[in-house]
């Protein structure tokens, strides 16, 4: 059929004139995004900074953290360690208790592994090449990125869940994140946006674009009710556009909740209690401790098992506190008892040493031990 005998045209479908090539969509969204950070951004402290260790620490307090926890522990920490030679020679017991509340120690422990890295390597400067940067204990692909585009305006991509939550809306992306291919898709959507605002030679809106995403993410288009009205790119959003807020990102079926249960024994002898240090290489290694173990959701013989688990004698006096907590899938109850040794310790009880509640409160205890520990040493 030649081209004169083509059947005339369809008429375009009135959401065919909203949409547009990804590349010509990122074109559009840089400015808006740029114009949006610049009057509606949160003020927090680590933006009033180019100073690469205090925007690398505030990255690694935020992951799986929120803002207005993380604001106080990082004024705390940038007061007791301003520098990274601060950080490499401090002890564990100062970074433990810095970081004691805020969650995954395994990420405080790679800070000090990589402030170390840095005097060896670099001088005790921070490194700017990217490469250095990922090379560094505890700092993967996003950290690393982020630390270059905010402290030295590289165009650097970043993916974090709250950029994923706005990428994922705006294209229409309806796999799952996670998945290989969809996520390398996202890297390179990502990416395009910084290299364009690059090319630009501003100093600073590598920074400020990679910023806006994250900052979009957070108070705007956020994981339930998003303020779409508010969106400085919502014309330009496929999700907002077909439906489908609500369902995107898609990050399929959650992993069921796990319910655990655990007894504490709070065990007081002339003004000293009884506590144990976590071992290295468990979950809140290095951190503090009432002795304790885990039991089975039916009403166990506690005297039995303190004997078997811990190595203890005890006689139960009374209930002191039961406290719920969340960790990862885990849906946890910790009950903290009154008790008495009934026999001397012995020697193999596993680490566990008396101290004064004086002494107790210059410790980094776990979350949930510590709130038994403001209970009878507040």
């Amino acid at each position: 059929m030649s081209r004169d005998n083509l059947p005339p045209a369809k008429p375009k479908l009135k959401a065919e004139r909203h949409s547009s090539s990804p590349a010509r969509k990122v074109c559009d969204l840089v400015p808006a995004l740029l114009a949006w950070f610049a009057h509606g951004a949160r003020d927090l402290p680590w933006r009033r900074t180019r100073d690469p260790y205090a925007i690398w620490v505030s990255e690694i307090m935020l992951q799986q953290t929120q803002v207005k926890t993380v604001i106080p522990y990082w004024e705390r920490w940038m007061h007791a360690l301003p520098e990274i030679r601060d950080l490499a020679e401090a002890t564990p017991e100062t970074i433990h208790k810095l970081w004691e509340g805020l969650g995954y120690y395994t990420r405080v422990r790679n800070l000090q592994k990589a402030s170390r890295q840095i005097i060896a390597n670099h001088n005790g400067q921070f490194p700017r090449d990217h490469e250095a940067i990922l090379d560094l204990p505890g700092i993967g692909r996003y950290t690393a990125g982020a630390i270059s585009s905010i402290a030295f305006n590289e165009p650097t991509p970043i993916l974090d869940g709250n950029v994923i939550r706005v990428l994922t809306r705006l294209f229409g992306i309806a796999t799952n994140p996670r998945e290989k291919s969809t996520n390398e898709k996202l890297w390179r959507l990502a990416e395009q946006p910084v290299l364009q605002t690059h090319a630009t030679k501003s100093e600073s809106a590598c920074s400020h674009l990679n910023q806006s995403l994250m900052e979009l993410g957070a108070i705007v288009c956020t994981p339930k009710q998003p303020n779409c009205p508010q969106c400085p790119v919502q014309r330009h959003c496929t999700a907002r556009r077909t439906g489908r807020v609500d369902q995107l990102p898609n990050l399929g079926a959650r992993a069921p909740a796990t319910a655990r249960r655990f007894a504490a024994f709070v065990i007081e002898r002339r003004g000293h209690f009884l506590v144990r240090q976590r071992p290295a290489g468990v979950v809140n290694a290095h951190l503090w401790e009432f002795p304790n173990m885990e039991i089975s959701a039916t009403s166990p013989d506690l005297k039995v098992i303190a004997k078997k688990e811990l190595g203890l004698a005890l006689a139960i006096v009374e209930k002191l506190c039961v406290i719920k907590h969340t960790i990862t899938r885990y849906r946890i109850t910790l009950e903290a008892w009154r008790a008495k040794i009934k026999s001397p310790l012995r020697k193999s009880a596993r680490g566990i040493t008396w101290l004064t509640p004086a002494e107790l409160n210059n410790l980094a205890f776990t979350s949930a031990h510590r709130k038994i520990l403001d209970k009878i040493a507040p």
